[in-house]
């Protein structure tokens, strides 16, 4: 259960208490502003390998490759009425790629020398207004193909650069260029490399491995945060297609605007071919050593060499050579709480939806202000007036699905209907295959990866053992749900999962819990019904790799005899995981074999899963332990209602 304030712990037990009920409307998808990017310059400059970044004082720095030739530009103040058409001609090179980063007012442009083999590098200090001389970075063995680089506040900058399929890191501290050295990872082929620090360095790859599948990689050359200093981690990856798809990955570049962010190309040379931009992200308070990503996004743009992403406090950019976007970083909200005319929440276990209704009498949402339309987020708190004035505590969010405008007989309204983060699973479908070894990943590390991949962040109150080490072979198909993928994940643990704000949770309902509120006493019943009935199962037998487990409810067997589940799961190899997986079941059962429901005036506080005790004299209860399986808030200023259903089940 959330913690509340002593106030509104008061007010939500006072049946005087006036109700207050906050509605605010945010752009965003699972606590992400949605980036609605705008072109502002469509050039001709022709494709080729290019780069952008943006210094402390909010210029935007790019560069490209063109004709054998590198060029370079800075536009002070971009926006809309910029000119990004006028290029500084810097001089011979090699057909190769160029780099930029940048930190402060410092800006270090890379480019390969017209040997092809010698990288340059050429920095300015007043935030790329002037560039210093040429300096060499690093010698190659052999023809340089792909750039990426990023700089730190002091100065340390980190070079990765490709030699056929072989990454080398040129590292630079205090001012002075150290030798390249070969990372410790091995691919067949490398067809673009990004670099962006924030904690460690931060890598993305694009390529092939030695069984001919394409990916776009992510790994971290440390800088003793995540990964121990000046070793790289293991390759880890972002995307992936088949051997004898067509399909390969090119130019990813990675960027930090309000979250991880990467671009890359994906191009296919079958019928009908393409070369097509994507991006993707990963939810805000991830790390890049997580290697949470979001479903990629394809982006309306045919590309062969990507998007550089630039970005500032203010807006995320991207960039071509002949191409320019904008997206505002800012998150437009729109409270709607005064004028919120009837509401109805749901929150229960795998689903969620809303609906609500606003006033529109004087066409005030006509103009449809830009949270108000499908995919937007829905922030709603159940609070009540308190001696501090409005108080509220923080649910879970939901997400427009829809938008009605209500007309005629002299009143106007909007009616959104929307779900919550299931919701969000449920449309959620992955393009191919994934699939985990037995051994490889735990039922933890599974979740994580389907939530991410929603672009929602997942985490844990009290994970079951088994959720932390069981480690199931697990396949999720392609055009599976997200919402299936999950619960086939949950099903070997007892873990059940709650949304608060944008986050999912996992918990471990242990029958043991204490009760966390009482209804009955202080805080009265307006209505209750309960009953109690004879459960599925309550025997359970569980049959793994070699092994065996049987539990046992023994009351409920004396009162129905037995009712057998029998579980068969080759991912269990001890005996201690499958006598867990047969308490599970039972435990199971026992939930669900005690059912009811609760009325009450609306407790700010509650939450799915939690356990509360239950007084009403009449149906002979005094303090019985239940837990919450299901919530439904009612709120109508035209009715004067003010409601909360509990749905109930055992502890």
């Amino acid at each position: 259960m959330r913690s509340i304030s002593p106030t509104l712990l008061a007010a939500q037990k006072s049946a005087s208490s006036e109700p207050y009920l906050k509605v605010v409307l945010y752009d965003r998808i699972g606590g992400v502003r949605r980036l609605a990017f705008e072109r502002l310059y469509t050039g001709s400059e022709p494709e080729g390998y290019h780069a952008a970044t943006m210094p402390g004082d909010g210029s935007l720095i790019r560069s490209r490759v063109d004709g054998g030739r590198v060029y370079y530009q800075r536009v002070t103040s971009p926006g809309p009425g910029s000119t990004f058409s006028s290029w500084t001609d810097l001089g011979a090179v090699a057909g190769a790629d160029t780099a930029l980063c940048a930190d402060g007012s410092r800006v270090l442009l890379f480019y390969v020398d017209t040997d092809g083999t010698t990288i340059r590098v050429r920095e300015s200090t007043d935030h790329g207004a002037t560039l210093g001389g040429a300096v060499t970075a690093a010698s190659a063995a052999g023809a340089v193909t792909w750039l990426a680089a990023d700089v730190k506040s002091s100065g340390d900058s980190v070079l990765v650069y490709s030699v056929g399929a072989t990454v080398y890191r040129a590292k630079r501290t205090a001012g002075i260029w150290g030798s390249a050295v070969a990372w410790t990872n091995s691919v067949a082929s490398v067809s673009g490399l990004a670099c962006h620090h924030q904690a460690d360095w931060n890598v993305a790859v694009a390529g092939t491995d030695s069984d001919g599948l394409a990916y776009v990689w992510t790994c971290i050359f440390g800088d003793g945060i995540w990964q121990t200093a000046d070793t790289w981690s293991a390759l880890r990856e972002m995307t992936r297609a088949s051997a004898g798809s067509s399909v390969s990955f090119r130019a990813p570049f990675l960027g930090r605007p309000a979250t991880h962010r990467a671009t890359f190309v994906e191009k296919y040379t079958g019928v009908t071919a393409y070369s097509r931009a994507y991006h993707t992200y990963g939810p805000p308070p991830a790390n890049f050593a997580e290697n949470r990503w979001r479903e990629p996004i394809p982006f309306d743009l045919d590309t062969e060499y990507g998007l550089a992403i630039a970005f500032d406090i203010n807006a995320a950019w991207l960039c071509t050579p002949g191409g320019v976007w904008r997206g505002p970083l800012t998150v437009d909200t729109l409270d709607v709480t005064a004028d919120v005319l009837e509401a109805d929440v749901t929150d229960r276990p795998f689903g969620g939806d809303i609906r609500l209704l606003i006033r529109n009498d004087d066409g005030r949402y006509s103009a449809a202000p830009s949270p108000l339309r499908a995919g937007a987020e829905i922030e709603i708190e159940p609070g009540y007036q308190t001696s501090f004035g409005a108080e509220s505590s923080e649910g879970p969010r939901y997400w427009i699905e829809s938008v009605e405008s209500i007309t005629g007989s002299g009143r106007g309204a909007v009616e959104i209907r929307g779900h919550n983060a299931w919701g969000i699973l449920q449309s959620q479908r992955l393009r191919r295959q994934f699939a985990w070894e037995a051994g490889e990943a735990t039922v933890f590390d599974l979740l994580s990866f389907l939530f991410g991949r929603a672009g929602l962040d997942f985490s844990s109150v009290s994970a079951s053992l088994p959720a932390l080490t069981l480690r199931p072979a697990f396949t999720v198909h392609a055009g599976e749900s997200g919402l299936t993928a999950v619960r086939r994940a949950l099903r070997p643990v007892p873990d059940v999962m709650f949304q608060r704000a944008e986050v999912a949770f996992l918990k471990h309902p242990v029958a043991a819990e204490a009760a966390a509120y009482s209804y009955g006493t202080d805080h009265d019943l307006l209505a209750g019904r309960y009953l109690d009935v004879a459960p599925p199962s309550n025997r359970a037998q569980v049959f793994g790799e070699g092994v065996f487990a049987e539990a046992f409810d023994w009351p409920r067997i004396e009162e129905s005899y037995d009712r057998t589940t029998q579980v068969i799961d080759a991912n269990l190899t001890t005996a201690g995981e499958a006598a867990d997986r047969a308490d599970a079941v039972l435990r199971d059962a026992a939930i669900d074999a005690i059912d009811g429901r609760i009325t009450v005036r609306p407790n700010c506080a509650q939450e799915l899963y939690d356990v509360i005790e239950v007084t009403d004299a009449t149906a002979g209860l005094a303090a019985a332990k239940r837990r919450v399986l299901g919530l439904r808030l009612r709120y109508s200023t035209q009715k004067g209602e003010y409601t909360q259903e509990l749905e109930l089940g055992g502890v």
